[in-house]
């Protein structure tokens, strides 16, 4: 390998970059339309657009990724997590186009990303399994006659997912509906495929993980477990290494399983197989994700193992990086840093970064793919940064770890931060006797009383480029630019502009009006995905209306104020800014 092409953006992208520089190898940066300033482009040796601004036609775009890798001349591929990075026809178009795939085999992912095929792979090597589905379920009926077998709760689960999206919990028979209604479309959204399966679902219970690397030898390492339990919406917010509080019998169990899983499978390169640890102890083997995580810098610094640096040389045709399971050293959180606004439900935060000032000294480390006026876009994830720190042990990486927060401060748009501050408090998470936070206990059971952030941002200001053809050296070439600045430079040689309105305003959109009290208008910028309540329909304060979907999360929102719910004013599918008008409630 010499030259990689990085099909991902934000921080793993910045990340994969530095990856590479430490290993001498070129990189190719690919980039949607709002992401033409984004630090990964700045960083990479070249930079090529993808032309476009959702995620369907970018990232997701396998054909166009593939002709920037045979322009560019790269001759191996990186997908990061996120986007392509699960899917085994893209992994195979790389090796079918002379590429390197820097992950596992198709088939491997195939295997593995299907999670009803994962399950029966997992029960073929003894791994343990809670109660599920034997296949997909192809409607709420069969989940209702699975519930009546197995009890409540139920979770429905994408059966190409990750992430938390196309998850859902059905605690009662009347929300099964709905919840696999809405796990079908976020499947379909966030994967294309909106396959999926049931399975008990384990209460109160602890999310861990094992971190494994693989050679193309067929040998098999456990790099460390992570505790990610505490988490909202299915996605995790906080995680820890190595996961603590386990017994030694739990923890075989779990080394054991992975390593069998992973063999069975023919696995190559970095995964995590990922258990469920119920309230009475039991283990519950949940899902493999095929491709590298959100959380690995926290395995990395309490292993010494590079991970990516572990990809890259395995790939490569290399062996492991180590002979045998690493011991771990010291203790890591790692705090993810997501423009969304706690105190608001954690709505996302979309906006423009005005200061982004990082905290300094022993056991801290931050991988961002943002700075001081990077703008954050309402189609792609969340996450701005990775605050991990580490120290001797869990009591003192907490200490850390309250000061390094502290010390972060960003504004612009609103951020988990002060939820990372209070939980870093709070007696469940930090006492020494065990841990007392499970996956559903932000939603249940956190008592921080956390105020709106001011910074709360509702959309990203619109990033509209124009391509123009201009000569250099009598050669025709194309020029990107901000569609603001070229109209700057238009109304400066006299014609006022093309996007001029007259109106005195810099980004020619409409001035602020006076809202109508009866007007429910959306919190945020996003897309409708689904009215709950029809026109005439007599509502209550707090009654959920319509489904909004941004920054690749459903959000529900909900009345008002009580009264008869008027037309609906857009349809599903349709794009809504914020403060847009959906229906009255009068």
């Amino acid at each position: 390998m010499r030259k990689v092409l990085i099909a991902n953006r934000g921080e793993i992208a910045v990340r994969i970059l530095r990856g590479c520089d430490d290993a001498n190898l070129e990189t190719v940066a690919v980039y949607a339309d709002q992401d033409a300033d984004a630090l990964h482009v700045e960083r990479a040796s070249e930079a090529y657009a993808l032309n476009g601004s959702s995620p369907e036609d970018t990232y997701l775009n396998a054909r166009k990724i593939l002709d920037i890798a045979a322009r560019s001349g790269a001759d191996a591929v990186h997908p990061g997590y996120g986007f392509l990075s699960e899917n085994a026809d893209f992994a195979q178009a790389v090796l079918d186009a002379g590429l390197t795939w820097i992950g596992p085999p198709p088939e491997a992912i195939r295997l593995l990303g299907d999670k009803v095929s994962a399950r029966e792979l997992a029960r073929q090597v003894g791994a343990p399994l809670a109660a599920g589905s034997d296949g997909p379920v192809h409607s709420a009926a069969e989940v209702r006659d699975f519930a009546d077998v197995h009890g409540l709760p139920v979770a429905i689960k994408a059966a190409f997912g990750g992430g938390g999206r196309g998850l859902k919990v059905a605690r009662s028979l009347a929300e099964i509906d709905e919840a696999y209604e809405s796990a079908v479309r976020e499947s379909v959204a966030a994967f294309g495929r909106g396959e999926c399966f049931v399975e008990k679902f384990l209460d109160r219970p602890r999310h861990v993980e094992a971190q494994v690397l693989a050679d193309n030898a067929g040998n098999v390492l456990v790099v460390g477990t992570r505790d990610c339990s505490l988490q909202r919406r299915h996605q995790k917010l906080v995680e820890e290494a190595p996961a603590p509080f386990l017994t030694t019998d739990q923890q075989d169990s779990i080394y054991t399983s992975a390593k069998a899983i992973c063999r069975a499978a023919g696995y190559v390169g970095a995964g995590t197989v990922e258990y469920l640890v119920a309230a009475d102890g039991s283990v519950s083997f949940l899902e493999v994700n095929t491709r590298l995580q959100v959380e690995h810098p926290i395995t990395e610094e309490t292993s010494g193992v590079d991970l990516v640096a572990a990809q890259l040389s395995i790939a490569a045709g290399a062996g492991l990086p180590i002979a045998s399971d690493p011991l771990p050293s010291g203790h890591s959180f790692e705090f993810r840093i997501n423009a969304e606004d706690p105190g608001r439900g954690f709505l996302p935060s979309p906006g423009v970064v005005t200061e982004f000032t990082v905290p300094t000294g022993p056991g801290i480390r931050v991988d961002a793919g943002v700075r001081s006026g990077s703008v954050i876009p309402g189609q792609f994830d969340s996450l701005l940064a990775k605050l991990v720190v580490t120290g001797a042990d869990r009591q003192q990486a907490l200490r850390r770890a309250r000061r390094a927060l502290r010390e972060f401060s960003i504004s612009g748009v609103a951020t988990v931060l002060p939820f990372h501050r209070a939980v870093v408090e709070d007696p469940a998470f930090t006492a020494e006797s065990g841990l007392n936070v499970f996956t559903t206990w932000i939603e249940t059971e956190f008592a921080g009383d956390l105020a709106p952030d001011d910074s709360f941002s509702p959309a990203a200001p619109e990033q509209r480029r124009t391509t123009i053809g201009i000569e250099v050296d009598g050669k025709r070439v194309a020029l990107g630019l901000p569609a603001q600045l070229l109209a700057g430079l238009r109304g400066a040689a006299g014609d006022g502009g093309e996007d001029s309105d007259g109106s005195g305003r810099a980004d020619g959109g409409p001035a602020p009006v006076a809202g109508n009290p009866a007007e429910l208008r959306a919190a945020m910028s996003g897309s409708v995905v689904k009215w709950l309540t029809q026109p005439g329909a007599h509502v209550q304060a707090g009654d959920p209306v319509l489904v909004l979907e941004a920054m690749k999360m459903e959000t529900t929102v909900t009345a008002h104020r009580a009264g008869a719910l008027g037309a609906q004013l857009v349809g599903p599918g349709e794009a809504v800014a914020a403060q847009a008008v959906l229906t009255t409630i009068g």
